[in-house]
């Protein structure tokens, strides 16, 4: 049940089915708003990064990306009086969203290091660039993937966007299946467009391909945690993937 009048929550939402009795789904004007909001906010973010990335203090950008994804998806909810996306630390949840997790990247990540393997032996590059921990202890590092980098990019693309972007099309009463993937899809090409854009190459818009990944598992799972597990697992397992075809 949800405690704030004219909202949905999203725990309802993003079970793959409809919602029976809905509470009180937004009005028109309430949509509009959100939408506006979600639009003008997931620019701005990108924009910021991108400036940031640019500027005098790219020496601690490692925390300052992390804290304004964060501050973006929180601040306008809180000034909504919403409630933020839940992450839903409970055993049966977290269970469950290990289990699809630990699926997943039995599913994906042999095929990404068969695909990658192809790549080296004609001679070409890895699609994307490779972050590798330098002069930096491999723990501090792994820790930073998770807590920082799928942290901070799970909060706000999937738990801000891609929970707007479900809020969204319920009000508008797209059909159940159409809700789910169209939050995942475009969730994945702001999460891709915005990587293009921070690090300045085309070829970053291949994220197009492990947001659909974690779109999928963000509505599948019912909770952040299945996200940022698997976000942060990739990170690395990419990283150690360029070390052993290097």
């Amino acid at each position: 049940m949800n405690d704030y009048p004219g909202q949905v929550g999203f725990a309802e939402l993003s079970t793959g089915l409809c919602l029976a009795e809905p509470v009180r789904i937004m009005s028109n004007r309430a949509a509009g708003y959100l939408l506006a909001e979600t639009i003008f906010l997931t620019a701005f973010v990108i924009l910021a990064i991108h400036l940031l990335g640019q500027s005098y203090i790219s020496n601690v950008l490692w925390f300052v990306i992390p804290a304004v994804l964060v501050a973006a998806a929180l601040i306008p909810t809180i000034l909504r009086r919403d409630r933020f996306t839940q992450i839903s630390l409970t055993i049966r949840q977290i269970k469950f969203a290990l289990s699809i997790v630990s699926l997943t990247c039995l599913v994906v990540f042999p095929a990404a290091f068969a695909g990658f393997w192809l790549l080296r032996s004609y001679g070409l590059e890895l699609p994307l660039r490779v972050a590798l921990p330098q002069n930096q202890p491999w723990l501090s590092w792994v820790l930073y993937q998770f807590l920082y980098v799928a942290v901070g990019e799970e909060v706000f693309f999937r738990g801000y966007l891609q929970s707007n972007i479900l809020r969204l099309t319920n009000t508008a009463k797209w059909p159940c299946g159409l809700q789910n993937w169209a939050s995942i899809v475009l969730s994945a090409a702001c999460f891709a467009g915005a990587h293009a854009v921070v690090h300045g190459q085309a070829i970053s818009i291949l994220t197009f391909l492990p947001g659909l990944i974690l779109g999928w598992l963000f509505v599948r799972a019912r909770t952040l945690v299945a996200p940022i597990l698997f976000h942060g697992m990739a990170n690395i397992c990419y990283c150690i993937m360029a070390m052993l075809l290097a």
